[in-house]
């Protein structure tokens, strides 16, 4: 259960910014096989100026079209899934009209106890949900 924000510039239409959390969602269903319904984003756009995006030295520039992408989801899943991910999801934005080098992913992994999905309770601890492959548990540390 992929959690994930992505910020961007003001400018874009609706359907442009449902367009880019779509490309998202639909390459982090094809990769790592999630259900359709675990669709969890939150799209901020901000004033000019307010994300800062440079090259990091690899020498290109960005332009105000920038994605800046954060996924957050449980920890288990090898460094080549990762990597396919990151190409699926710059593929699926290019398909959206965001530029390669607009394409910025920031990706965080947790633990099973990490998440609550409501009523206050971490469903993955208590048996409400199953663990997903690859994710660990206090049971199960690495799996």
């Amino acid at each position: 259960m992929p959690l994930v924000r992505i910020d961007v510039n003001a400018g874009r239409t609706p359907a442009e910014i449902a367009r880019l959390s779509q490309a998202v969602h639909d390459a982090i269903l094809a990769e790592y096989r999630i259900p359709e319904r675990d669709y969890f984003h939150i799209v901020t756009e901000h004033a000019p100026g307010q994300i800062v995006a440079q090259d990091a030295g690899l020498g290109f520039d960005r332009t105000g079209g920038v994605a800046m992408i954060q996924i957050f989801t449980q920890a288990g899943r090898s460094q080549e899934a990762k990597e396919r991910l990151y190409a699926a999801v710059a593929g699926n934005l290019a398909h959206a009209g965001v530029a390669g080098e607009d394409v910025f992913i920031g990706y965080v992994e947790n633990g099973a106890g990490d998440w609550s999905f409501g009523f206050g309770r971490a469903q993955y601890m208590t048996g409400e949900l199953a663990v997903p492959a690859g994710g660990a548990t206090a049971a199960t540390p690495g799996a």
